[in-house]
């Protein structure tokens, strides 16, 4: 099926201004900077990918350079801060050549005269520069709470043996190869610190459609144990700081720019209409209404209807959470009178007694507007094309019920998060709320400019949906200034939205 394609006639939605407001109430410009309570001397910031300045799915030098703690750390200077050191990629690029799995970024592409974000191959192999350190960014993709406290995370070895083990992202500026994420902390002997951990606990399998063969949710309790002992290290250290919640996976375009119901005449039939209107005759009759038939006959008649030719359709996928009416579906295709259906009784139980049409509650995530209609393996072509005829396996959708459960874990999440902060004292960023700000068709406003999480025109997100832009970046670090100087009573300056980059244009 086609790509995520955009019309260059919608980036000019990028250069559209609203009115002259700005939704930060606390900007100090013209005051005089103070530190307040608060000692900026040696400011370290702790987290994954969304500390380190990830986005448009890597980490490049470009991207580093407009991380959120970077920014933060400007604004410290201007009271009493420190030299800030981030461990530098190499190139502007990202990935690893000799890693499978770390590819270089995602560039925007005109493709058949419409944009499409396009993986560039990686930028080289991996370094070390361990030498050149301590870093003060500690930021690491791909970690997950537990992961900070892990010995060996930054051991190159692990990343052969037990890839699940080490990061080549820690491996590179990990002080030894049996330290922690957190000894390097603490070594560091900081005075102020940043913690935005958690996010992976429940994203990663949120982006893998909540199947746990694929990647796993971090049990609440679990979540709670090894963020309290985190928590417990950093406090050792007697340094102020500011921690940040996480958002909801309903607020990112990753998981709510696909719709649920992509499957138009036009789509069907690349984009020739007449063509499509015959496809979908072709699956009513020979598969959509004989299952409408059969799901009516076993008591699940609301899970399928016939595809529409003037509407848009509904991908086809598999709900695990529904009963599984394959074996009352095999006998009643069996015992149909059809000779067909009863040639592919089993065939027909096995495959579609968990199926339904997805709705709105359900999420679709980037990926997988590229499997649309590929062939799965080893089930013959007018039955093989996926979210078509065959229905998505649950890493390729997050139904309803997956949302709630992983939304459900955030939100546990979030009281922990919560409460470590009053517990200590420390300042408090409720990203959660603010993701949910730029969610919204209002979204946030800087000196004129409208922000949104809408997929590439919004502004706020990078090309993969998940991490920001620079101007994204500026707009969370901004909430984490306004919170230190709530709790600690500084005057540090906002940053300045609207100078960071945003999406980059061919």
């Amino acid at each position: 099926m086609k790509k995520i394609l955009f019309s260059l006639f919608s980036i000019s939605a990028l250069l559209a201004t609203q009115s002259c407001k700005t939704d930060f109430d606390t900007d100090v410009t013209d005051v005089v900077v103070t530190k307040g309570d608060a000692d900026f001397t040696k400011y370290v910031a702790l987290g994954n990918s969304l500390t380190s300045g990830y986005r448009d799915n890597a980490l490049y030098s470009d991207g580093q350079n407009e991380s959120y703690p970077s920014m933060i750390a400007q604004q410290m200077k201007l009271a009493g801060g420190g030299e800030f050191k981030q461990p530098m990629m190499p190139n502007n690029i990202g990935g690893f050549s000799n890693l499978p799995g770390f590819g270089g970024k995602l560039n925007l592409q005109v493709v058949n005269g419409s944009l499409a974000p396009v993986a560039s191959n990686p930028g080289g192999t991996l370094d070390n520069i361990s030498a050149g350190g301590p870093y003060q960014n500690m930021g690491v993709p791909g970690a997950k709470v537990a992961h900070l406290l892990a010995p060996g995370y930054g051991n190159p070895a692990g990343l052969a043996s037990n890839p699940a083990t080490a990061n080549p992202y820690f491996t590179r500026f990990a002080s030894n190869a049996q330290t922690s994420v957190i000894a390097d902390f603490l070594a560091q002997k900081p005075t102020f610190f940043s913690l935005w951990i958690g996010n992976n606990d429940a994203l990663l399998y949120a982006l893998a459609g909540a199947d746990s063969s694929v990647e796993t949710l971090t049990p609440a309790d679990q979540f709670k144990t090894y963020y309290n002992m985190l928590i417990a290290q950093i406090a050792s250290t007697k340094a102020k700081g500011v921690i940040a919640n996480i958002p909801d996976v309903t607020t990112i375009p990753n998981l709510t720019t696909v719709p649920y119901n992509p499957l138009t005449s036009s789509v069907l039939g690349g984009g020739n209409i007449a063509v499509g209107e015959a496809t979908i005759d072709k699956l009513n009759a020979n598969l959509y209404g004989p299952l409408v038939q059969l799901l009516k006959a076993v008591g699940g008649g609301d899970r399928i209807q016939m595809l529409s030719k003037t509407a848009a359709n509904p991908l086809l996928i598999k709900d695990e959470s529904l009963n599984n009416l394959g074996p009352a579906i095999t006998y009643a295709a069996a015992n149909s009178g059809n000779p067909v259906l009863a040639a592919l009784a089993t065939y027909l139980g096995a495959t579609y007694g968990q199926a339904r049409q997805a709705k709105a509650s359900d999420l679709i995530p980037l990926a997988t507007k590229n499997a649309i209609g590929t062939a799965e393996a080893g089930v013959p072509a007018d039955l093989s094309a996926r979210g078509i005829a065959y229905p998505f396996a649950d890493k390729y959708i997050l139904t309803s019920t997956e949302v709630t459960e992983v939304n459900t874990a955030i939100a546990s999440y979030n009281e922990t998060i919560k409460a470590a902060a009053t517990a200590n004292g420390y300042a408090f960023v409720d990203a959660n709320a603010k993701m949910k700000e730029l969610a919204q068709k209002s979204g946030i406003q800087w000196n004129g400019v409208k922000y949104t999480a809408t997929f590439v025109t919004g502004g706020a997100f990078s090309l993969d949906g998940v991490h920001l832009t620079g101007r994204g970046y500026a707009i969370v670090a901004n909430e984490f200034v306004n919170a230190i100087n709530k709790q600690y009573k500084s005057t540090l300056p906002l940053v300045d939205v609207n100078k960071y980059s945003g999406v980059k244009f061919p």
